[in-house]
């Protein structure tokens, strides 16, 4: 293990987990009591599978260094690609079948205004479509707001607020509605009983399928720096 960095977190839990952190730092919590010896016996242990890890972090980190955006690119909306084109004037917009840019900009400029675009995009798309489910589900929702996360597609807050992030634009129209429908339900469960999902499952029968087609655009994202 000696080439391998990694970090003990002691904490009250009742098992170990490991995770590697994107500096390549293998990151080991394990209950506060845990003996040392097998804290050791479970490191060696997992040797192989944090080195595996590893690798896959480094080349995400590579990805996500080469990561960027230009005149001629294409970008992901509602699961299509869309070129980015140049025109004149200081217009940002999407028509439908391409991605307008000003032109003069340069790689990060485009990816801020595309960032800017895909929340703006994404906050009139989500907003009608929770207005049309929560109707056909019989719920009033609170405020909806769009913001960044990385590791959640949508919350709901008891008193029924609900958040999305703006990477959901990028999904499938399908994934969305599951999305919506899914933080909706939450509005009647506060939990993933099975009644929420069975609540989850009458408006969108196939909903795992759905939850897999996220996991796919959740690796893209992972290989991409949108920051």
């Amino acid at each position: 293990m000696s080439d391998i960095k990694y970090i003990i977190i002691r904490q009250k839990r009742k098992s170990v987990s490991i995770r590697i952190l994107p500096d390549l730092t293998a990151e080991i919590k394990c209950p506060l009591l845990f003996p040392g010896s097998e804290l050791k016996r479970v490191i060696a242990q997992k040797e192989k599978w944090i080195k595996e890890h590893m690798e896959t972090v480094r080349e995400r980190n590579e990805n996500k260094s080469e990561f960027s955006l230009n005149y001629g690119d294409s970008v992901l909306i509602m699961a299509r690609e869309y070129p980015i084109v140049s025109q004149k004037g200081n217009k940002v917009a999407f028509d439908g079948s391409k991605v307008i840019m000003p032109e003069g900009l340069d790689v990060e400029q485009i990816k801020r205004a595309m960032v800017k675009l895909y929340k703006i995009t994404a906050k009139n798309v989500l907003t009608e479509k929770l207005a049309k489910y929560a109707k056909l589900m019989g719920l009033e929702p609170g405020s909806i707001k769009v913001n960044s996360a990385k590791k959640r597609w949508g919350s709901c807050s008891s008193s029924g607020n609900i958040n999305f992030t703006w990477f959901l634009i990028l999904a499938d129209e399908s994934s969305i509605d599951y999305v919506i429908v899914h933080e909706l339900a939450h509005i009647i469960h506060l939990n993933h009983s099975d009644k929420f999902w069975a609540e989850v499952k009458k408006i969108i029968p196939e909903y795992k399928l759905c939850q897999n087609s996220l996991k796919v655009l959740q690796q893209r994202l992972a290989n991409e720096d949108w920051e």
